[in-house]
């Protein structure tokens, strides 16, 4: 079965970096896209960056883009995300993501506080 298990998530301070991965496993990891999104207390499940599956594309929303470096090692069959400039607002829960067969599987997230 499809798993997916993120880490590297913690408490760090503004301007502070963290490197999320996320270990995937149950199917053949370069075949497909992989997601990180997030989600802040009280808010909905947003995307934050999308890779290919070779790694060779990869997609932010705006206002990660310059501080959020998703990339992926299929030899690994890991995703990372590399965020840098941490502001308080970060603060969420981040979870990988694949879509397969047409349906999405999620892992158990991570937590990632900003704060001083």
């Amino acid at each position: 079965q499809v798993q997916l298990v993120e880490s590297g998530g913690g408490l760090v301070q503004p301007g502070g970096s963290l490197r999320l991965s996320c270990l995937a496993s149950g199917f053949t990891f370069s075949n497909y896209a992989m997601s990180w999104y997030r989600q802040a207390p009280g808010k909905e499940r947003d995307k934050v960056a999308t890779i290919s599956s070779l790694g060779t594309s990869t997609n932010y929303i705006d206002s990660m883009k310059g501080r959020f470096t998703i990339a992926r090692d299929n030899a690994k069959n890991t995703v990372y995300l590399q965020m840098n400039s941490l502001k308080p607002e970060d603060t969420a829960v981040y979870y990988c993501n694949v879509v397969r067969v047409g349906r999405n599987y999620w892992g158990q997230g991570t937590q990632v506080t900003v704060s001083s």
